[in-house]
């Protein structure tokens, strides 16, 4: 008995030692396989949530002020086949009108209801209306709207609305977060959160016409419905209005696009200002710079981009700068892209004064340049005191008294001149006093402009030429 005993305590120390001698060795080379070093710093990890964005206040303000906007088109002619007639859309004929609805986004930019959304989402709507966030509905009314940036301005008749505040795109950093708010798929108040992943990008235009495009490209979530929404800091501000995604589905994908509200809040103030766009033009061709265009073209660095060519008479020619000249900044902001140049120019309008930098032959220049406007456009009604303007491509200004009396009227406003534009496309010529504009009597280039602004598709004009003849012109918008 007492030997198994000892048989026992003798079996229990090796096993001790064993098991002493294992865990010293184990214990010895973890510590040399996770450390080299006794100085190696071993760092614990935990949530800090002062390391972490927090989008609650930004989300919970900013969600009141967008809208979701319900658009009908009538009288829109569509051809069934004979598919549809059975499985489609239950018998209707062959191009029988019918009603069409859209919907999309907007963001409330005044206690007093005006909402800015894309172009898109209300071109050809014979009826709007929003829904705010508190579910309440209301009709809009377009107040006007620019198809080349992709914005539009509607209102509704109501006060003390929830509102955002601009913000400065131009301070967006990349890596930035960013929420994006809208209607997804009639989803209300949906707010996704993501970072700007490019700014100034340029996507391409499918239908070949002018655009201005200087998006802000992000990563947060945007899907049809969107368009029209809020892209807004985590300050609560309003940075930019979502326009579109790039996808092969339709569907998001990981790359959304919004209009900078450097461009969009001139948009709308011209709107609410002058009835139309006012926009700005330097007159110049650019060619972005890459390493093969720096060689071609002996330049040192690949900053900036290259004038290719300045339009004669331009407000860039009479400013001083040629073809071959590298842009380098406008304002003091630098430039390395053609939608940069298109975005900064976008802030401002005709007869604007910018400072722009250039480079010729190595040396750097700083020119004045004030902006003209295109001749399709109103390039400034009102100059200052003056009582002369420039209206589609004809100089305007109010008739002298001894014409008047000549030609035994009371009022008008003279054509001092006619170049490029509609009126020339119209037949108008130097020296036609013109008297009424749909009916309406004109007196002062001021009552012409409100009568440009206030008309839509086209107006009428009557007026006395020199000789006493009397002549009507039609001028489509």
């Amino acid at each position: 008995m007492k030997r198994t005993y000892l048989i026992v305590l003798i079996s229990v120390l090796v096993s001790a030692a064993t098991a002493y001698t294992v865990g010293k060795l184990s214990y010895s080379a973890s510590t040399k396989y996770f450390s080299d070093s006794e100085t190696t710093p071993i760092q614990r990890v935990s949530y800090n949530s002062q390391s972490y964005p927090d989008f609650t206040f930004a989300a919970e303000n900013s969600v009141k002020a967008v809208v979701h906007v319900k658009v009908v088109k009538r009288g829109v002619e569509n051809s069934y086949s004979l598919f549809d007639f059975f499985f489609g859309y239950g018998g209707a004929p062959n191009n029988m009108p019918r009603e069409q609805i859209g919907a999309g986004s907007g963001v409330i930019i005044t206690s007093d209801g005006y909402i800015i959304t894309n172009n898109h989402v209300i071109d050809g709507a014979d009826e709007i209306k929003v829904t705010l966030d508190n579910n309440k509905s209301y009709k809009a009314k377009l107040i006007g709207s620019d198809e080349a940036t992709d914005i539009a301005l509607i209102k509704v008749e109501e006060k003390n609305l929830p509102f955002l505040t601009f913000g400065n795109s131009d301070s967006l950093r990349l890596g930035e977060w960013v929420l994006a708010i809208g209607n997804p798929y009639n989803l209300r108040s949906t707010v996704t959160a993501g970072i700007v992943s490019a700014k100034a990008r340029s996507i391409p235009s499918m239908d070949g016409e002018f655009k201005i495009e200087a998006f802000i490209q992000t990563d947060a979530a945007v899907n049809p419905g969107n368009s029209g929404g809020a892209l807004v800091n985590t300050k609560g501000e309003l940075v930019g209005i979502n326009t579109a995604i790039a996808s092969r589905t339709g569907s998001y994908t990981g790359y959304s696009f919004a209009v900078p509200t450097t461009i969009a809040k001139k948009v709308v103030e011209d709107i609410i200002d002058f009835g139309k766009v006012q926009r700005a033009i330097m007159g110049i061709t650019m060619q972005e710079i890459d390493s093969e265009v720096a060689k071609e073209n002996n330049l040192n660095d690949v900053k900036g981009v290259l004038i290719a060519d300045v339009r004669s008479s331009s407000a860039a020619e009479k400013a001083g700068i040629k073809a071959g000249d590298v842009l380098l900044s406008v304002n003091g902001i630098t430039i390395n892209s053609a939608p940069e140049v298109q975005e900064q120019i976008s802030k401002y309008r005709p007869k604007d004064k910018i400072s722009v930098q250039i480079s010729r032959n190595g040396k750097q220049i700083n020119l004045p340049v004030v902006l003209q406007s295109e001749t399709s456009e109103v390039a400034v009604i009102n100059d200052g005191q003056s009582a002369t303007a420039i209206v589609f491509g004809a100089k305007l200004s109010e008739a002298q008294k001894t014409t008047l009396e000549k030609l035994g009227l009371r009022f008008g406003v003279e054509v001092m001149s006619v170049e490029n534009g509609k009126f020339l496309t119209a037949g108008i010529k130097k020296g036609f006093i013109i008297t009424h504009i749909n009916q309406i009597p004109v007196k002062s280039v001021q009552e012409v402009k409100s009568v440009f602004q206030k008309s839509r598709r086209s107006v009428l004009i009557e007026g006395v030429y020199p000789d006493g003849s009397v002549v009507y012109y039609g001028m489509g918008l």
